[in-house]
C-alpha cells in the first residue's frame, strides 16, 4: 500500500467539459465577456435587467422588451406565505446560504411549471428565481432581526427594490446604481464550481429549482463563495491604514494568504475589481468613513510590492477585494455578502440551465457521467475475501 501513489485529476482543471455561448473569461488579458459584450461596457451603459435579458434571451432588449421584462420581474417578487412561515420558524443563527438554498427548493412546491419539461416553463422558472431570491434573502434578514418582512415596491428597479426590502429605507439613485453595477459584475462567470453544479444537475433533466439549489449549495462552500466576507473581516481586523504593512508582513511570515488577492483564472487584475474600486471610494466619502477603502487601496499596493520582493511573483486583485468594502458601506450585513452574490449569479445559472437542456447546437442532451479510476487500497491488487462477522 505504501507503494501505491495514484495520480488523480482533481478539480477538472483545464478539462473542457462543454461548449457555451454565454460567457468567456479571458484570464490572460483580464477580460470578461457576456454573450459577446465586454462586462466593462455593460457595467457602464446597461442595467441589471438588460443584462439578465441578454443572458436569458441571448440579446439585449429594445425598449418594449425591457419594459415587459421589468414588469414580469416586478410581478414575481412576492414569495409564498408558507415560505415566510418557514423562515419565521428557522433558527435565527442559521447560515444565510442554507436559508437561501432551502428557500429555492421550497419555491418549487408552489410552482406548477416544475411538471412542465418545456423550455418555456424552464425560462419562466428562471425569471421567477431572479425575482424571488432577493425577496427571500431580504425577508430572512429582517425576520432574524425581529423585524417584519417588507412587501416589494413596484416603483423600484431590481437593485433598488432589494436594498429597500433589506433596509426599509428607500435608496437614492446613486446607491441603487452602484448596487445595480455590482449585480451586473457578478451575474455570470462561465464554468465555475456553482455553474458546473447547476449544469450537472440540469443534465439529468431535473427542473430549474433543483439545479439552482445545487448551485447555491456549491457556492456555500468556503473554497468557492465567501471570499468577500473574509476580505471584510480582514479589513475590520486591520482596522486602520497605518496597520496595513504590519498585517501583510505578519501574514506572509506565517505563510497565509492575503484575502482578495489572486484568482484561479485571471493572470492580471480582475476587470470587475477595477470598476468596483472607485465606487467603494465614493461610498466612503458619502458615509464620511473612507478608512475601509483606504485600507483596501493601501493593502493592494503594499501586498503587490511585498509579493514581488519576497516571493518574486506578481499577485493580482480579484472581484472580492473591493466588493467587500462597497457592500459594507451600503449597509449589507457581512454574512449576506455571499447570498448577495447568489441573487446576482442566478441570472447566469438560469442561462446555463437553459443552455444545458435546450441548446440547439447540441445534437442530443447528454447526462454528465465522468469516469473514475478505482484505487481501492483495502486488499491491494486482489479482491477482498468476505469474513463472517463472528471472525472479524
Amino acid at each position: 500500500m505504501e507503494d501505491c501513489k495514484p495520480i488523480i485529476n482533481t478539480g477538472l482543471r483545464d478539462v473542457v467539459i462543454a461548449s457555451t455561448k454565454i460567457s468567456d473569461v479571458m484570464g490572460d488579458v483580464g477580460k470578461l465577456i457576456y454573450r459577446g459584450y465586454p462586462v466593462k461596457d455593460l457595467a457602464e451603459n446597461a442595467t441589471f435587467e438588460e443584462v439578465a435579458h441578454l443572458l436569458l434571451y441571448e440579446k439585449l432588449p429594445d425598449n418594449n422588451e425591457l419594459a415587459e421584462f421589468k414588469s414580469c420581474l416586478s410581478a414575481e417578487r412576492h414569495i409564498p406565505a408558507e415560505l415566510i412561515t418557514a423562515l419565521k420558524t428557522s433558527p435565527g443563527d442559521a447560515l444565510p446560504m442554507d436559508i437561501l438554498q432551502a428557500g429555492v427548493s421550497m419555491l418549487a412546491h408552489h410552482d406548477p411549471d416544475v411538471k412542465d419539461p418545456s423550455r418555456e416553463a424552464s425560462l419562466r422558472m428562471g425569471i421567477k428565481l431572479i425575482a424571488k431570491m432577493p425577496s427571500i434573502l431580504a425577508a430572512w434578514d429582517r425576520i432574524r432581526n425581529n423585524k417584519a418582512p417588507l412587501e416589494p415596491s413596484p416603483d423600484l428597479d431590481h437593485a433598488g427594490n432589494f436594498l429597500y426590502m433589506l433596509t426599509g429605507t428607500m435608496p437614492d439613485d446613486e446607491i441603487s446604481r452602484f448596487f445595480d453595477v455590482c449585480l451586473i459584475l457578478h451575474a455570470e462567470h462561465s464554468f465555475n464550481a456553482s455553474t458546473f453544479a447547476a449544469r450537472e444537475v440540469a443534465s439529468t433533466r431535473a427542473h430549474m429549482y433543483a439545479a439552482v439549489a445545487a448551485a447555491v449549495g456549491s457556492l456555500s462552500g468556503a473554497l468557492h463563495g465567501g471570499a468577500n466576507t473574509r476580505v471584510m473581516n480582514m479589513l475590520l481586523k486591520i482596522g486602520s491604514p497605518d496597520a496595513v504593512e504590519k498585517y501583510i508582513n505578519h501574514e506572509l511570515e506565517a505563510g497565509r494568504k492575503i484575502m482578495g488577492l489572486g484568482h484561479a483564472v485571471y493572470k492580471v487584475d480582475d476587470p470587475r475589481a477595477l470598476i468596483l474600486a472607485p465606487m467603494s471610494e465614493t461610498m466612503g466619502k458619502r458615509t464620511n468613513d473612507t478608512r475601509w477603502y483606504e485600507i483596501s487601496a493601501i493593502l493592494e499596493q503594499k501586498a503587490k510590492q511585498a509579493f514581488k520582493k519576497h516571493k518574486n511573483m506578481d499577485i493580482f486583485v480579484n472581484v472580492d477585494f473591493y466588493s467587500a468594502s462597497l457592500y459594507y458601506y451600503m449597509g449589507i450585513p457581512v454574512d449576506l455578502f455571499t447570498p448577495v452574490f447568489a441573487i446576482s449569479r442566478i441570472s447566469g445559472w438560469a442561462a446555463h440551465v437553459l443552455e444545458e437542456q435546450f441548446a440547439e447546437a447540441a445534437p442530443k442532451p447528454m447526462l454528465y457521467r465522468p469516469e473514475s479510476e478505482y484505487i481501492g487500497d483495502y486488499c491491494g491488487p486482489d479482491e477482498c475475501l468476505f469474513t463472517p462477522i463472528e471472525e472479524r
